[in-house]
């Protein structure tokens, strides 16, 4: 026998939820595999995998950094440039997903930085590189080493003193004419640049944007002299990564950093492109520089005059997003000192954690005994959804925990604890529809239908506030309140998804079987206990009185059609006078 059609969409349903948890489960078991079994597992898509999920700075601990602010103009640090220094390495750390990190102010020239765990060596140094971000001319630069080159072009172990190229010797009494003039370079300059060792971690130099610049780029393999700053990092509106494409707007599969200036960004890089495009190498670079150091020096290959740049190299897809994100937040008013660099405890630690999972299981156990009074055998289907609801939950979250460096803290939990009663709000919409329309007289499979409609109006409602109200809050909030959101928000979308895909397909199918489908006492949906009055032609159900069933012969008469009152032997004028027995 063929199955009716309210069958196969149960099944249907049912088929797509276990694809939806096998894909899941799927993807979260291969990553976590591969993360224990490779040699080398960073920078790769599982990396980090595992079933555990990371728990934030309040459950778990974390690392500690201590910033002291020092201002670039020798002025003292006020405290509208301290917060806008926390709000940019908030910025920054965010930038990798949901940390649940602290962000605070100490004193009136400190900031301290709490992430949970153990953060990666990226993570840190975009912490710690708080600096000016500016944008400097490339007057010359060299590969770096720690021993000078002799005449013959061999290494010397007694080096000779360096001889600069005849295209760096400049006339020490003229006057430079733009930022890639080589009259910036005297001879006091080329000494410093002779004899600056990029090796060397505390031979730094500093310079006035108006003055040039002798540094060396992140690795240590490069050395620079540099013009004066030409454009500020503050006039980046915007900066991305993804990858390039070429001028017929098809990807070259090349990672890339997109820039964005504002008006006057836009004005000013202009005017240096259309300067550096016509000369020669290095001349024709432009050093990107971050706390004193250079980050970048791409080549200038044509004259920007929209305020739109792109950046490309040997980029990958990580190196490439730290640029970005360098170069997005890295203009900070103030320069930073690292303090102090510590593990710290977790602040609520395993006894809190423990203690909201058990508040969560005894509000689950309360909702259960509520659903078996209420309910009856029907409590089972409320059970089996909530399980499911906690497997899809689960799943998501350790996936994130990897992927997006998602970290519960306690108010997260908080966010799951508040799902269970989002969850059973949901139940109890659609079987109290189910209910009245059983009162109405419907027989089950009918009134599973049609309870299913008039629920799922009310269900997405509930769940669009809910959900309206978690966004609102993950935008304006920060730190533990916007972990709160984030799991309510997600918890709201797996409601919808669960309701959908299991319990209403359940209802279905149950509704067939003769325990469920005669109205069993202890089914939850007998008519007869809810109180039904009609139950099919000429067949009614009298209301129960002081705990006794009366019947109405008025009901009766008033419900016969014509046919039944000619069989019966009534009249027309017997339907108002008839009596009650």
């Amino acid at each position: 026998m063929a199955r009716s059609t309210p069958v196969k969409k149960a099944l249907r349903s049912l088929t797509w939820l276990v694809i939806i948890l096998a894909i899941l489960a799927g993807l979260n078991t291969a990553a976590s595999i591969l993360a224990s079994t490779s040699k080398d597992a960073s920078d790769k898509w599982y990396d980090g995998a595992s079933w555990v999920p990371e728990l934030a700075l309040d459950l778990q601990g974390g690392t500690q950094i201590t910033l002291a602010a020092q201002s670039t103009e020798g002025s003292a640090v006020t405290s509208e440039q301290l917060q806008q220094a926390v709000n940019i390495i908030r910025q920054r750390i965010d930038a990798t997903g949901v940390s649940e990190s602290e962000i605070n102010t100490q004193g009136a020239n400190n900031i301290v930085v709490s992430i949970p765990g153990k953060p990666d060596q990226e993570t840190i140094q975009r912490i710690e590189a708080a600096a000016k971000l500016t944008f400097r001319p490339v007057l010359y630069t060299e590969a770096a080493s720690d021993s000078a080159v002799g005449d013959d072009g061999s290494a010397s172990a007694s080096p000779t003193p360096y001889s600069p190229p005849a295209s760096l010797q400049a006339t020490p009494s003229a006057e430079p004419t733009n930022g890639s003039d080589l009259a910036w370079v005297t001879p006091k300059l080329q000494d410093l640049y002779t004899n600056y060792k990029c090796s060397a971690p505390d031979d730094v130099t500093a310079a006035p944007d108006d003055e040039p610049l002798v540094t060396c780029d992140a690795d240590g393999t490069a050395k620079y002299i540099l013009g004066p700053v030409e454009v500020s990092g503050a006039d980046i509106s915007n900066a991305t990564s993804g990858l390039a494409s070429n001028s017929q707007g098809t990807t070259t599969g090349e990672w890339a950093v997109n820039l964005t200036f504002n008006g006057a960004g836009t004005k000013d890089f202009a005017t240096v492109t259309n300067r550096l495009v016509s000369l020669a190498q290095p001349q024709n670079q432009f050093a990107i520089v971050l706390d004193g150091t250079v980050i970048t020096a791409p080549s200038t290959n044509a004259a920007i005059t929209n305020g739109k740049a792109q950046i490309t190299g040997a980029f990958t897809a990580d190196s490439s997003k730290t640029l970005a994100d360098q170069l997005k937040y890295g203009a900070l008013p103030i320069n930073f000192q690292v303090q102090s660099n510590e593990v710290i405890s977790a602040t609520l630690g395993t006894a809190q954690l423990i203690g909201g999972l058990v508040a969560g299981l005894i509000g689950l156990g309360l909702v259960i005994v509520y659903s078996v009074i209420q309910y009856r055998a029907l409590a089972f289907v409320t059970v089996l959804s909530l399980g499911v609801a906690a497997a899809l939950t689960y799943l998501v979250i350790a996936i994130m925990s990897w992927r997006v460096d998602y970290r519960l803290s306690l108010a997260g939990v908080a966010g799951l604890i508040v799902a269970i009663g989002i969850t059973a709000d949901s139940f109890i919409v659609y079987f109290e529809r189910i209910r009245d329309e059983l009162r109405d007289g419907r027989a089950l499979e009918s009134a599973v239908e049609s309870g299913w409609k008039r629920a799922l109006r009310t269900i997405l409602a509930s769940d669009s506030v809910n959900f309206l109200a978690a966004v609102t809050l993950y935008v304006l909030a920060v730190s533990d309140v916007k972990g709160f959101a984030f799991t309510l928000l997600l918890t709201t979308l797996i409601d919808v998804v669960v309701v959908a895909l299991f319990t209403h397909p359940m209802m279905q199918l149950i509704a067939r079987s003769r325990f469920f489908g005669e109205g069993h006492r202890f089914s939850g949906l007998d008519p007869a206990a809810l109180g039904a009055v009609y139950r099919g032609r000429a067949q009614f159900r009298a209301p129960i009185v002081d705990g006794k069933r009366q019947r109405s012969a008025r009901e009766a008469a008033r419900r016969q059609t014509i046919a039944e009152r000619k069989a019966s032997g009534s009249t027309g004028n017997d339907t108002g006078n008839g009596k009650d027995s």
